[in-house]
């Protein structure tokens, strides 16, 4: 079984890839077949049928070609997994007490992994193809490949309880990446479960996400609410959310295994210091430029202003701040109605019932987007109902 780098000598195209992954700053690599999918395949089609997906519609639009690499690319013989250790250098759920300042998932507190594995991976895979005469295709997390059980079947690690990939020697923190070849690679032995009896994954979910072990129901996860879903945030999951505002790290960091996580050793995956614990005070006077320049090369980017002041605005609103009220407000006349109809909630909970009336007879007479009226509606009825 290979799960790290510094294994015992392999055939040479195996040994290649080895000292390619290293070369290349890879943590660990591993080579599996295409039937290395496994039973996935058919997990996520009844995930998808039972609408745990949410509004995650690539998922099912490629669906057959997530079960089944062949249907992806029907001249791939074997799929070579790499492993790109993103370990924190604190502790990533620090910052949930610190409630005027903002929580964001430790892979995105620095640049975009996506380009920065593809392009390495694309320098490997030019080199893999000169060595053996056969074609290959590079895929980075956007592509449709069920890359965490194909990193189990090539022994990097093995999926959790919370479905995320674990690993004895790195933890839970690993950038996946995967190059398809038109070789014969010999395949390295699988990864076994080393869960146990452990649910400390399951247990710390703000959100109940996993409706048993091994499963999740995507539309209840913070990440997926936070990076994914568009539009208002369900109600019931915003108290929750607490100061997440993009991402969620509950699950991965109280992992056991973490005790053998390393810090990155990629600078680029290193946190920015001022994405560490951002004061959301700051992040509310964002406007789009600035909020582009703020976040260029980086993952929250690609979620657009709008979701990310959505999930600002539910910060401030679980930051039991007043100072934070005024930039609330502002953002009451934003032309967004997402965006609109959250300040609303998030107002409500920094305000007075007097403020709180006030506000509403000003703005929801005027609003013509029924939701964010729906929003003032259940802040002025809760209001009355809580007068003395």
């Amino acid at each position: 079984m290979q799960t790290s780098i510094s294994r015992r000598a392999r055939p040479s195209v195996s040994e290649f890839l080895k000292q390619e992954a290293a070369s290349h700053g890879f943590d660990v690599v591993g080579v599996t077949s295409p039937l290395g999918v496994g039973e996935a395949g058919a997990h996520l089609k009844t995930f998808v049928s039972e609408g745990r997906h949410g509004t995650m519609r690539w998922i099912e639009e490629r669906l057959e070609q997530r079960a089944d690499p062949v249907a992806l690319w029907p001249d791939v013989k074997s799929i070579v997994m790499f492993g790109l250790n993103y370990g924190p250098g604190e502790d990533p759920l620090a910052t949930l007490s610190q409630k005027t300042r903002a929580t964001i998932s430790v892979y995105a507190r620095n640049r975009d992994y996506h380009q920065l594995i593809k392009g390495r991976l694309k320098t490997i895979a030019g080199r893999l193809k000169r060595l053996t005469g056969r074609q290959v295709k590079v895929f980075v997390d956007t592509a449709p490949v069920m890359e965490k059980p194909l990193a189990e079947a090539a022994g990097i690690g093995w999926q959790g309880k919370h479905t995320n990939l674990v690993s004895r020697e790195l933890g839970s923190w690993l950038f996946l990446g995967s190059i398809f070849s038109a070789a014969e690679i010999p395949a390295d032995s699988p990864e076994s479960d080393h869960c146990g009896n452990c649910r400390a994954c399951l247990d710390i979910c703000p959100t109940k996400a996993f409706p048993a072990p091994y499963q999740l129901d995507a539309r209840r996860c913070i990440s997926y609410l936070t990076i994914e879903h568009a539009g208002t945030i369900p109600l019931e999951f915003r108290a929750a959310i607490g100061n997440r505002i993009y991402g969620c790290d509950d699950c991965l960091a109280v992992c056991p295994w973490n005790k053998f996580a390393q810090t990155a050793k990629e600078t680029k995956l290193q946190a920015r210091d001022e994405l560490k614990s951002p004061p959301i005070n700051e992040l509310l006077s964002l406007d789009e430029p600035a909020f582009r320049k703020m976040f260029t090369g980086s993952a929250i980017k690609r979620a657009g202003h709008e979701r990310f002041i959505r999930n600002v605005l539910i910060a401030a609103g679980n930051s039991a701040d007043k100072q934070l009220g005024p930039a609330v407000s502002l953002r009451l006349e934003d032309a967004s109605p997402v965006i609109r109809g959250t300040a609303v909630w998030a107002f409500t909970q920094l305000s007075s019932p007097q403020e709180i009336a006030k506000a509403g007879a000003r703005h929801q007479s005027g609003e013509k987007d029924q939701a964010v009226r729906a929003e003032w509606s259940l802040a002025l009825t809760d209001e009355r109902s809580n007068r003395p």
